[in-house]
């Protein structure tokens, strides 16, 4: 397993506010993305959720998952999830594009079905992306502190 990366000192400040449950699953969750590709760029947002994206590029177009975290849960994300095969039946949510897995603990994401979501999200966000990117491996802070 690689070293895992740093998370960034805004999204740690606000991640340290949530449920240590909660904080718990998202860190698993994070290591097990960035294990599954390490060169993906964190990009940081705080709106209604406090939410990881990650991306191919540094662009937001360019995402495949993402983790939003809110009060007392998080989930695990796709920007294009309705494009994705579900099989399983895995993914909830009616919006146009984004779909969703409910995360309670571990083996919600550390599963075979899971990780080929995740792997079929990227290869989607790989597939659509404009042009290469020179940004790899790191975190963008769209946080406002």
């Amino acid at each position: 397993m690689n070293k895992l990366r740093k998370i960034h000192p805004d999204f740690l400040y606000l991640l340290q506010l949530k449920e240590q449950k909660v904080v718990n699953l998202f860190n698993d969750l994070r290591e097990y993305i960035l294990e599954i590709y390490p060169e993906s760029n964190e990009i940081l947002y705080h709106t209604h959720a406090l939410t990881t994206v990650f991306s191919i590029s540094d662009k937001l177009s360019d995402a495949f998952c993402m983790l939003p975290i809110y009060t007392n849960h998080l989930n695990l994300g796709f920007n294009k999830g309705t494009l994705l095969k579900d099989p399983n039946k895995l993914l909830r949510g009616t919006g146009n594009l984004i779909r969703h897995v409910p995360v309670d603990n571990p083996k919600d994401y550390r599963n075979k079905k899971v990780k080929d979501l995740i792997k079929s999200a990227l290869d989607i966000a790989i597939a659509d992306m404009d042009k290469p990117t020179k940004s790899k491996g790191k975190s963008i802070s769209k946080i406002k502190i």
